[in-house]
């Protein structure tokens, strides 16, 4: 552009060379003809704009070289926006661990049937489960099965097949009959201890080899629900979240402590509590009893 003249322009269109600055068409006393305006048309600008007005720069959003989006981010809606606005058709990513979780006990029955004498309600597949989704990874509730070797293993090689993490719940105590204590104790693979907690002291860990050969990594967790929920804490999620290139602790805090706390000797104990904002700070109190029964 000579100095004096203008050029009409639309939102979204490149810069005319020697153009600094656009005035919107509101603010001027243009008179056009049509689409276009008349060649040689005088324009009349009523309010003077600065030096950079209504332009948006290159880079302005995001700078060459500079990360767009940092490794462990969650592809949505947004991100997929930003990729294809810079140009990437493509991009690298971890796909969701599918992780199968399968619960055993014959005292079980599933929520909604009426129990008999003897009979608990199943609640730690659908929580695992839960957390396991809640992790980021895609996990599925396998029908529990009763405490019995042959159709304890028959179900894993039915979910070893397509699964990149099997999770078990009971059977892994001190008791004269422990169904996936035996059951992987023939197959080998699977190393059980105790570990220097409460709850959650029982636990397993290995590899199940399928009819197919393939070797599916398996964690077998305590029975008791709290026991194997803080067990999916403190052993599962960050290495499930890690597996897919996630951040992976929780928000961290401190708070004063309201209850004198004790663990037993030589253990780690985990409890329950509330947490509360006062306005002299924030404040934990515990809730319960620790036993896992709770």
């Amino acid at each position: 552009l000579a100095p004096g003249t203008a050029h009409r322009i639309m939102t979204g269109a490149p810069m005319p060379a020697g153009a600094d600055a656009v005035v919107p068409v509101e603010l001027t006393t243009a008179v056009f003809s049509g689409a276009e305006p008349v060649e040689g048309a005088q324009v009349g600008i009523t309010t003077a704009v600065p030096t950079g007005k209504h332009i948006r720069p290159a880079g302005s959003d995001i700078v060459a070289g500079q990360p767009a989006l940092p490794a462990g981010t969650r592809i949505g809606a947004a991100q997929i926006g930003l990729l294809c606005g810079l140009g990437f058709s493509t991009v690298s990513v971890f796909r969701p661990m599918r992780v199968a979780v399968l619960s055993t006990g014959s005292e079980l029955v599933a929520p909604g049937i009426p129990l008999r004498h003897g009979q608990i309600y199943e609640s730690n597949g659908a929580m695992l489960t839960a957390a396991a989704i809640e992790a980021g990874a895609e996990a599925r509730h396998v029908h529990f099965v009763p405490d019995d070797t042959t159709q304890f293993l028959h179900r894993l090689d039915e979910i070893a097949a397509d699964a990149d993490l099997i999770l078990t719940s009971g059977g892994v105590s001190a008791g004269a009959f422990e169904v996936v204590k035996e059951a992987l104790g023939m197959t080998g693979g699977v190393e059980f201890v105790k570990v220097a907690m409460q709850p959650g002291m029982p636990q397993g860990c290995g590899h199940y080899r399928g009819p197919a050969g393939r070797s599916v990594p398996i964690v077998t967790l305590p029975g008791n629900p709290v026991s194997s929920l803080v067990s999916f804490e403190v052993f599962i999620r960050d290495p499930l979240r890690a597996a897919m290139g996630l951040h992976l602790r929780r928000q961290r805090l401190r708070a004063q402590l309201t209850t004198a706390l004790t663990s037993p000797a030589g253990k780690r104990q985990f409890q329950r509590a509330v947490f509360v904002r006062h306005p002299d700070g924030p404040a934990v109190t515990t809730v319960g009893p620790p036993a896992s029964h709770h």
